[in-house]
């Protein structure tokens, strides 16, 4: 499985507009075979900052999100323009632990 944390900076009043694109990607994602998770969130103590998390049963299953027509169309959205700062860190995990 694949972890994908990360997050995007937009400029705080842009958050309303950009969220029907984030709504559209964020529900394509979910759609897909190998997804497990797919969230956005924003920072409660700090606006326009939206925390990433994606959770994808392999890399395979990653790279056919990476490729797919949805994040065509999200990388080429206008809401995607006004991201000003991007971080994401990619880790190899295993299966869940119960507790």
């Amino acid at each position: 499985m694949l972890l994908i944390v990360g997050e995007v900076r937009l400029p705080v009043g842009r958050v309303q507009a950009a969220k029907p694109a984030m709504e559209q990607v964020i529900a394509a994602s979910r759609e897909e075979a190998g997804c497990l998770d797919y969230t956005y969130a924003e920072d409660v103590l700090d606006p326009g900052l939206i925390r990433v998390k994606e959770t994808w049963l392999s890399k395979a299953a990653f790279d056919e999100h990476s490729a797919s027509s949805h994040m065509a169309q999200w990388r080429s959205s206008e809401a995607a323009g006004w991201i000003t700062h991007r971080k994401f860190q990619i880790f190899e995990i295993g299966d869940p632990l119960s507790f």
